[in-house]
């Protein structure tokens, strides 16, 4: 049975993360220790009340991530009318919401919401994956190593946001493909791409800690156009990426019950409890990787069978139907033979007929020069 590197290193990192526990060392991203991020890291306040849904942020990611144009060019807002998740050649999307809970006299007006990876302070990807190939950047971003990916996919399980994407159409080296905040950007002191692009400033980068303090203020400033909250703050232990509103967020498909314990701290009890789990996964796996790839080669062997089965069946009608090809083209060549000699004898007997009427009419040619010359 061929390993891929890939499952070689899941299974070290499995290994590796068992053996930590056996001898008493917490399990990766599993802690009852309240996280409050990293000091100066970095984040985004996106405020929806000032998004215009015109998927310039959209259309930046993809420049700056080097990702195929969509079927649906970024001018077409048509696509605003069904909403839209993230994808493995889009990290953003942008979402249009219609409230329903308005002041009768206000006329409705859609919202509009960019929806991307958040960042969590404490990923709950990076918390699922065994072998760290998710991690939170001390700048803020969490970032991802597809050398290290095994393609477990549970970090897609784990979000609560629905966020991560599998290539499911690249058969060898697939990946897991998410927003990474332009990391590459922000170490050379750039903005993030949708940030830079957007002409509402509806995105703002900078320190979270001071993102968190503007939008309090604007909150403080207009308490008629924002809900008293800003989302992200707390959610799930808190997330870089954070959010305005003007209704709740559950009206611009935003979960609310999510809470505000980080998803390690949720399994710290169970791991700590059950650390023979952690030291059993290389078996485990092991034992799923051998059953599916036996999976995969009794339906090989079943599609090869299918095929041949098929391939029979074809061949068989093909014979058939040449071999009555061969029947009616011999009958046709026998019928165009008869019709050609009958009609040669045909065209004989008729070229005889005129040549004796020819001789006959030579022969009674004399014989009336006679008459005519005795009845002188």
């Amino acid at each position: 049975m061929a390993i891929t590197r890939r499952k070689f290193l899941g299974w070290m990192g499995c290994a590796a993360a068992g053996s930590a526990t056996l001898a008493g060392t917490a399990a990766y991203g599993a802690s009852n220790k309240e996280f409050k991020g990293h000091p100066g890291s970095f984040g985004v306040l996106h405020d929806t009340t000032r998004c215009i849904g015109c998927r310039k942020c959209e259309k930046a990611c993809n420049e700056v991530n080097k990702m195929p144009d969509p079927k649906v060019p970024f001018e077409d807002l048509s696509v605003l009318e069904t909403e839209r998740r993230t994808s493995v050649h889009t990290h953003t999307v942008v979402n249009r919401y219609a409230p329903s809970k308005q002041a009768s006299s206000e006329k409705q007006h859609p919202i509009f919401v960019k929806k991307q990876c958040n960042h969590c302070l404490e990923p709950a990807c990076a918390s699922a994956c065994f072998v760290k190939a998710f991690k939170k950047d001390k700048k803020g971003p969490v970032g991802y190593d597809e050398t290290l990916c095994v393609g477990c996919r549970y970090c897609m399980v784990a979000c609560p946001f629905n966020i991560p994407a599998y290539e499911y159409d690249n058969p060898l080296t697939p990946r897991v493909m998410k927003c990474t905040m332009c990391l590459p950007r922000i170490e050379e002191g750039k903005l993030p791409g949708c940030v830079e692009i957007c002409p509402r400033e509806a995105l703002v980068f900078g320190k979270r800690d001071d993102l968190i303090r503007e939008a309090r203020m604007r909150i403080q400033k207009y308490p008629d156009l924002y809900v008293d909250h800003i989302y992200g703050e707390h959610e799930m232990g808190g997330t870089s990426w954070l959010y305005l509103s003007k209704v709740p967020f559950s009206q611009i498909g935003m979960r609310e019950d999510l809470g505000t314990t980080s998803a390690p701290q949720m399994t710290a009890g169970a791991l700590s409890a059950v650390p023979i789990v952690v030291g059993l996964w290389p078996v485990l796996l092991t034992g799923i990787y051998a059953i599916s790839k036996r999976k995969d080669k009794v339906a090989e062997e079943e599609a090869q069978e299918a095929i041949a089965h098929v391939k029979e069946e074809a061949e068989t009608a093909l014979a058939s139907e040449l071999a009555k090809l061969k029947e009616k083209m011999t009958k046709e060549k026998e019928t165009a033979v008869t019709a050609a000699v009958k009609k040669a004898m045909d065209e004989a007997a008729a070229a005889a007929q005129a040549e004796e009427k020819a001789k006959t009419e030579e022969q009674k040619a004399p014989e009336a020069e006679s008459d005519v010359e005795e009845e002188k």
